[in-house]
């Protein structure tokens, strides 16, 4: 008589119990019955271990797709996603826009959307994106700027924002930020209640002076430029954000000359949400063996799967992109966890770390490549021709599924498919699945095109029209379907009965006038 079943509230650590009726003079069964046992304890040491989740299929956007406020390429072109947040409490997605197509350079009113999805209730299948509000950040009704600083030591109303959240406790926006680099609160309309504090360390300095326009090799400490807060994630209760540089600092690399050698760990800074002040630093070592990152790896976002363990996405900057090398790109989504990492505030973060000191546990295997050959040959993205995009740089864990699994949503920045000249004189970029390659012309325009070579550099010949077969490069979304298992656990943030009461309080009023208004 055999029973074999699964025990147990959690299904992290499933049991399996086998029980075995000996018959005395019967030794081929009790043989059978071990053999039986040990298989049984095979299968549940296979179901305790970490799955992986399955690609479900992609969606790509036409690049020309404008938000609320037009299809300008300066004005409305959307930039894709910096950053992805589903926000359960409301059932809102929402994909934030970098500082603009022109890098810093030219003036771009910054923003973010909330846009709608639809979700097959059980394979997770995702369709018919749509823009459903624009929203522009603004200072005490200045609007924030994707503009670099004027004054090195100022940072005014330039901002670059690169990773979203939203506060359970509140429903306000928190937003990362490069240039500072910065953590910013936003209300709901997009006005700045409030700035985090930076910690000093973070901030780019030559010579103890502040300096937001330096460049590496000027710079004696403080984030690189353009690799600032890259990524953003909330605790599930709201207390903490944690924001991550996409490289470490100035400090934490080698300058050879005029050359940074980055270093081999980037920094997550964990802050009080209540104070707005930082409270701890963690260490994080990138791919690779050194003793520089290669090909550009950085990070790009950060997810909160519960209060200590997050995923982080890691890439290098090949792949189809507005100048990247197009060959190569290496796309890959770990898991880490923070218990037992100690602080490193006040050190660099030189490899291997001194003595005593401790980075984040890091999953030894990727939980998800986003440039798996199998996802890019699928006919769902078709589009990009199996060949990756360069900047993987949205992350997120979306609704639940009918089966009780959870949507992961991956996105792209598509650097808006436009590049520039530089005189500032900027250009769209297109691409022909088909062939790979890549063709530079006149903004807005199909004409006085110039080809752009594998690497990335721009010919010299005018081809003049753009011939057939090419488009500008889509933004991207890949859906993945994981089991909580998969994830190893998931926390969804939770609001606080406060945030409930304000929002039944609203709903309470809108039944009202609707009563009001059916009465008449």
């Amino acid at each position: 008589l055999i029973r074999v079943g699964v025990t147990g509230r959690s299904w992290l650590f499933p049991t399996v119990q086998v029980f075995t009726l000996h018959t005395p003079g019967k030794p081929a069964m009790t043989a059978l019955f071990r053999s039986i046992t040990a298989i049984a304890a095979a299968l549940a040491a296979a179901s305790a271990a970490q799955a992986a989740p399955s690609f479900v299929n992609g969606l790509t956007i036409a690049a020309s797709t404008g938000d609320q406020f037009g299809t300008l390429v300066n004005d409305g072109r959307l930039g894709m996603f910096s950053d992805l947040y589903y926000d359960r409490t409301r059932n809102e997605w929402w994909g934030l826009s970098d500082r603009g197509p022109g890098g810093g350079t030219l003036s771009y009113e910054t923003r973010v959307q909330r846009f709608t999805l639809d979700v097959h209730p059980l394979t997770g299948a995702i369709s018919n994106f749509q823009v459903a509000q624009t929203i522009k950040f603004s200072s005490s009704g200045q609007a924030l700027n994707g503009l670099a600083p004027a004054n090195p030591g100022v940072l005014g109303t330039s901002f670059d924002p690169e990773g979203f959240v939203i506060n359970p406790r509140n429903g306000h926006l928190l937003v990362s930020d490069e240039y500072g680099p910065s953590v910013y609160e936003f209300d709901r309309n997009g006005s700045l209640v409030r700035s985090y504090a930076t910690p000093a360390n973070l901030v780019p300095q030559v010579g103890g002076a502040t300096s937001h326009t330096a460049n590496a090799a000027t710079l004696t400490s403080g984030r690189e430029g353009n690799r600032g807060l890259e990524g953003l994630a909330i605790s599930p209760d709201g207390r903490f954000a944690y924001a991550m540089l996409q490289n470490g600092t100035v400090a934490d690399g080698t300058l050879t000359g005029s050359s940074l050698g980055r270093s081999m760990y980037a920094r997550i800074v964990q802050y009080d949400t209540g104070s707005g002040a930082a409270v701890a630093q963690y260490a994080y070592r990138l791919a690779g063996a050194g003793p520089a990152p290669a090909q550009g790896r950085g990070i790009s976002a950060i997810v909160a799967l519960d209060d200590h363990r997050f995923m982080v996405l890691e890439r290098n900057n090949r792949g189809v992109g507005v100048d990247a090398n197009i060959a190569g790109g290496d796309k890959l989504v770990y898991t880490i966890d923070l218990a037992g990492a100690t602080d490193v505030t006040g050190i660099d973060l030189d490899a291997p770390l001194p003595a005593g000191y401790t980075a984040v546990t890091k999953s030894g295997t990727a939980l998800l490549n986003l440039a798996a050959p199998a996802t890019l040959a699928d006919s769902s993205l078709a589009a990009l021709g199996g060949r990756a995009p360069e900047k993987w740089e949205g992350l997120a864990v979306g609704p639940q599924l009918q089966d009780g699994s959870y949507l992961l949503l991956a996105g792209t920045d598509n650097d808006y498919s436009v590049t520039q000249n530089g005189s500032n004189q900027q250009f769209d970029i297109y691409y022909n699945p088909s062939t790979g390659t890549r063709m530079q012309c006149d903004l807005g325009a199909t004409s006085n095109c110039f080809s752009v070579s594998n690497g990335g550099s721009v010919g010299d010949t005018n081809l003049g029209d753009l011939p057939a077969g090419f488009a500008l490069i889509p933004g991207v979304l890949q859906a993945y379907k994981a089991s909580a298992n998969d994830l190893g656990g998931y926390t969804a943030p939770v609001p606080e009965p406060g945030t409930y009461a304000l929002m039944l309080a609203g709903l309470a009023g809108v039944l009202a006038l609707s009563r009001r208004r059916g009465a008449r």
